[in-house]
């Protein structure tokens, strides 16, 4: 039977699809595998708003909103970026060393091409989340005081200038990285150090909100709900976004999936009981900003290791993650969210401890090809090709982040920075003219506060989500303060 006056497909006996099934070039796509994968691609893209609802409930109550609707323009935007010319600067085959072709611009051509047992249509389609949400990771650096729209043209410029480019390096088969033999399963570099990075360089051109380093912003997050609810969504679709890597129904896919979980729950528990030390209490964010920690830096490795070395990567990633929020007191900068320390600094523990723990037996647990391995498999040279794609992705994602701030900052228009007016209203009300509670309104008309600079909306206990000076900050670990994912 022929399906459709285009594609010359027919079914085979198991009942999966075969393209060009009386030709040499004969494809037989496996149904189950195409389920998965979409299944996967749903896992995903739920992520994207259970990232807004983390990050939301993170900040103060003004702020909310902007953030949680931030995640879903981030999807409209990068969508459209992607149909147009993303996917074939990424994966086009005929692509040099650093970037693609135009070839499947549009993504003309590829409804005609498969990437193993799925076609590449659905591959296009999967992996454009992937693009949605690192654009989303990042641009949680606007919390609380930059502007939603410079910051979609933001969001479209640097996934064409700086995801496409590094994703390229990676995954595609003409990569340099890829190459090279570095190994990152499901986004390390692309992800989670370029959107790490993004947002250092994001949060350092943008400057610091009105009242750093005073006790005005030594608040608590303001729904640890919100925090939960979008932890749920992550640690839930994660298991699509590393799962679903291997592109099939597999044993790796089995796998990946069983050391995500692993890792977060270590991650998870290690950060609650750093904070404990501390606090002496059992802190919900801090559980949930560990596991975060754990799930970043499981995902270089999740197709290369075993259920072991998970354990300690969930453990090493929940703790780096949480002494990395001290950074930004340390060099001044006012990462709001602490998206680098959960996500560059994460990303870069994951592809560093990629480099000890892979191994060759896993890797093929797909039925692909064997790779040399890591130092577990006596392959030393592993970690200089892990270092190499930490360090060339750190230097340009933040190199190019800046200069398209800056570039575009210049444009009328289309300054990042909001104005003092509207970060002491809170962006929602002010670029928005919605709220994400009755709370806030109530409080301004009978409270006399502004929702969200005094009162229980901020609760003065310190956190690290402060905006403190090394010298008034509080202690490290209060258990309210958490990177975001």
């Amino acid at each position: 039977m022929v399906l459709g006056n285009r594609l010359n497909a027919t079914f085979s006996d198991e009942g999966n699809v075969q393209y060009n099934p009386d030709t040499p070039d004969v494809v037989q796509y496996n149904n189950g595998d195409i389920a998965f994968i979409i299944l996967s691609y749903a896992l995903v893209w739920l992520m994207i708003p259970g990232l807004g609802f983390f990050y939301g409930g993170l900040s103060r109550r003004k702020n909310a909103l902007s953030l949680m609707f931030m995640s879903l323009l981030a999807i409209a935007v990068v969508s459209i970026e992607w149909f147009i010319w993303g996917y074939s600067l990424t994966f086009a085959d005929d692509g040099t060393p650093y970037i693609g072709t135009l070839k499947y611009g549009g993504l003309k051509g590829v409804l005609e091409q498969s990437m193993g047992t799925v076609p590449m249509l659905l591959h296009a389609l999967y992996q454009g989340a992937f693009a949605c949400i690192t654009v989303a990771i990042a641009l949680g650096a606007i919390a609380e005081r930059g502007r939603l729209g410079p910051s979609l043209v933001f969001a479209f410029c640097w996934t064409t200038i700086v995801y496409n480019p590094i994703a390229c390096w990676t995954w595609n088969s003409n990569g340099w990285i890829y190459k090279l033999g570095g190994l990152d399963f499901a986004g390390g570099s692309p992800v989670h150090i370029a959107s790490g990075t993004a947002a250092l360089a994001y949060s350092i051109f943008i400057g610091r909100r009105r009242g750093y380093g005073t006790a005005q912003l030594a608040y608590r997050p303001h729904s640890p709900t919100l925090v939960i609810l979008g932890t749920v969504f992550l640690w839930f679709g994660w298991t699509g976004f590393n799962g679903g890597s291997a592109l099939g129904a597999n044993l790796r896919a089995v796998q990946a999936t069983l050391v995500t979980n692993i890792a977060a729950s270590a991650g998870g528990l290690t950060w609650m009981m750093l904070d404990y030390r501390l606090e002496k209490k059992l802190s919900a964010v801090g559980f949930c900003s560990g596991v975060i920690g754990g799930l970043v830096a499981i995902t270089p490795a999740s197709g290369y290791v075993g259920t072991p070395a998970a354990l300690l990567i969930g453990v090493c990633g929940g703790a780096a993650c949480n002494f990395a929020t001290r950074l930004k007191n340390i060099f001044g900068y006012d990462d709001a969210l602490d998206i680098f320390a959960a996500h560059g600094v994460g990303g870069i523990v994951g592809n560093l401890l990629t480099a000890f723990f892979a191994q060759s037996t896993v890797a093929s647990f797909d039925g692909s090809d064997a790779i040399p391995g890591g130092w577990i498999d006596h392959h030393y040279r592993q970690m200089g090709y892990q270092l190499a794609d930490t360090c060339a992705t750190f230097a340009y994602s933040f190199v190019l982040s800046y200069i398209l701030l800056f570039l575009i900052n210049i444009v009328p228009g289309l300054k990042f920075r909001a104005s003092e007016e509207a970060e002491i209203i809170g962006m929602d009300d002010f670029e928005l003219g919605e709220i994400a509670d009755d709370f806030v309104s109530f409080q301004r008309q009978w409270g006399g506060g502004d929702g969200g600079e005094s009162g229980p909306a901020s609760d003065k206990a310190p956190s690290r989500h402060s905006s403190e000076t090394p010298e008034k900050a509080a202690p490290r670990a209060t258990a309210t303060e958490a990177p975001s994912p």
